[in-house]
């Protein structure tokens, strides 16, 4: 990746017009969070921190733009993300990546993609956002978070399976908030790491 087409601190600041203070911080942890994972795991560091600043690029879209986005640039919305349009900032995320910032990286753009539900199958870098989206410093709500940290240094696909169970432990309590890809991204790592036992 060519480090002098993106300059990380230019993003931030243009960054702060979109997202409020709190996406702002949160933000800056995933892409630090990301950077430390990408060391441990030997993935490429500037691509790690990139999607990293830019995974959240979309939050702060309200519901009915996000939408209209997605009409207006062909970006297939499942009949369960137009009932919970809040999902959606990962996909709407991924075209400004590539539209507004210049990413034409396609693992940046997938791990942007799929930082909200996660799915089966993912990359070291797509794994690598979606957990340092959920173990940032800034979280605390989140169960067994101490745990959860200690284990994403550790293992990718386990460190997957326990937040991807958490997460479908607390949706079950709400269950029409329970995207089918979630699910599957649920079954496919407990699969993986209960045969790897």
């Amino acid at each position: 990746m060519d480090e002098s087409k993106f300059d990380l601190q230019k993003i931030t600041k243009k960054l702060k017009k979109y997202l409020d203070e709190d996406r702002l911080w949160h933000t800056l942890g995933v892409m630090h969070t990301a950077a430390a994972m990408a060391m441990v795991y030997h993935e490429d560091m500037e691509k790690a921190q990139l999607a990293g600043l830019l995974h959240d690029c979309a939050k702060c879209i309200p519901s009915k733009k996000k939408i209209k986005l997605c009409n207006e640039n062909h970006i297939p919305v499942s009949s369960f993300e137009k009932e919970h349009p809040f999902l959606l900032h990962g996909k709407v995320g991924a075209w400004i990546a590539k539209e507004k910032y210049g990413v034409k990286d396609r693992e940046i753009l997938e791990a942007i993609t799929w930082h909200t539900t996660g799915k089966p199958e993912m990359s070291v870098l797509e794994k690598i956002i979606y957990i340092a989206d959920y173990i940032e410093p800034a979280r605390d709500k989140a169960p067994r978070l101490n745990e959860i940290r200690a284990l994403a240094f550790r293992d990718l696909d386990r460190c997957m399976y326990e937040i991807l169970k958490d997460s479908l432990e607390y949706l079950n309590t709400h269950p029409e908030d329970l995207d089918p890809t979630t699910e599957k991204a649920y079954d496919y790592y407990k699969c993986k790491v209960l045969t790897n036992e």
